[in-house]
């Protein structure tokens, strides 16, 4: 059978009212398993790992496998939304959108479980997302090994887009993260005796400016990249030199090799600031999972085409976005695409007020259900 647009919908609210943190979709995976058990099961086999949910459905006459990911997880928000399906979990919520994912995942999978294709498919219902690059993880445990799609996609709610809107673009969609955590040790001390401490507000206030400088002196102006700080803690009062700071932030870039460069000029500055202020420094670079999200140029051009000649479709060229997302780690490794689906609000992602356009459901899975019979007819 395919869902229907009432039984979609409650299984969008279900889903909203029970968000979970990365790596503790226990719920969540088992509604998912509720539902994927409500198909049609010829074609499927179905594989759990962790709180991850793998479904493969069996083609007809397979020569390749095409895989659809959608993320699981939610984030640590206190909801404001008012609506009569909030969250049942306190501080949690689904303020990123990954109850439209995963609603729009099993619809496309409710059609192809009552509608064999020829080739193989892979759907991978991915936890952690948010917080522990989930797909990396699953890569790198060969969770995926044994149905190592060919072709990946996947999607990502916009709330700046009209609803049901398809946005995308040839090269990068989303930007490569790193976190950045730099902990600087001295020597505490009385205010009135500077010259017998080692004071690191000093010192990390000078990593702070520097850092400012990556950006405008090193990053080549016609491409682009971010480092922001956003935390900075130092001290417990104004007449004691601080002995130890402590500076977290950010690095965003549209392609991997610029990450890496930007994260060097980090790690050279920190290690010059521990030379000059004759200190320690202790320095985390945590990129993880979150590489770029680079669309295979082949893969893209296919899928953007079908978009573009379907009367039924609006789409969107879109510019590069300096969010984050871990399936930039997933297509570094297999070919494929990911796009965004508009929802039309006025709230940003991750806000406690977001409250997708429920409408936007049912014309994603229009869209990738006209795609993949397309392409499953193509490869």
């Amino acid at each position: 059978m395919t869902l229907t647009t009432d039984e979609l919908t409650q299984i969008y609210q279900d889903l909203h009212q029970i968000p979970e943190i990365g790596l503790k979709e226990f719920e969540t995976q088992t509604y998912l398993l509720k539902v994927i058990a409500s198909l049609p099961q010829t074609w499927l086999t179905i594989k759990k790992v962790e709180t991850a949910t793998l479904v493969f459905v069996s083609g007809q006459a397979p020569h390749a496998t095409l895989g659809w990911r959608t993320d699981i997880d939610a984030l640590p928000v206190q909801e404001q939304t008012g609506l009569p399906f909030a969250s049942k979990h306190e501080g949690m919520m689904h303020a990123c959108g990954h109850d439209i994912h995963m609603t729009v995942a099993l619809g496309l999978l409710s059609y192809f479980a009552t509608n064999q294709p020829q080739n193989n498919m892979l759907f991978l219902f991915q936890p952690a997302e948010e917080n522990a690059s989930g797909g990396k993880r699953l890569y790198e445990m060969g969770a995926l090994d044994d149905w190592m799609p060919d072709e990946i996609y996947g999607l990502h709610i916009n709330p700046q887009l009209p609803t049901g809107a398809i946005g995308c673009r040839q090269g990068t969609l989303f930007a490569g993260t790193c976190e950045i955590h730099a902990h600087f040790s001295g020597k505490s001390g009385h205010a009135a005796y500077p010259h017998l401490a080692n004071d690191m507000v000093v010192a990390g206030a000078q990593f702070v400016n520097q850092i400012q400088t990556i950006v405008s002196r090193n990053v080549d102006p016609i491409q682009s990249g971010v480092v922001t700080l956003g935390q900075f803690h130092a001290g417990t009062i104004g007449n004691v030199i601080s002995g130890s700071a402590q500076v977290d932030g950010t690095i965003r870039a549209l392609t991997q090799v610029m990450n890496q460069h930007i994260q060097q000029r980090v790690r050279t500055i920190a290690e010059g600031i521990a030379l000059s202020y004759d200190c320690q420094v202790d320095l985390d670079l945590h990129q993880g999972g979150y590489y770029p999200v680079e669309n295979d140029p082949t893969t893209t051009a296919a899928f953007i085409e079908t978009m573009q000649t379907d009367p039924a479709i609006e789409y969107v060229e879109t510019e590069p976005a300096m969010t984050g997302e871990d399936f930039g780690f997933l297509i570094a490794k297999i070919h494929g695409t990911m796009f965004w689906l508009g929802v039309d609000q006025p709230y940003q992602l991750h806000s406690e007020h977001l409250v997708p356009h429920v409408g936007a459901i049912e014309k994603g899975i229009y869209a990738m259900t006209t795609y993949f019979k397309k392409r499953d007819a193509e490869i």
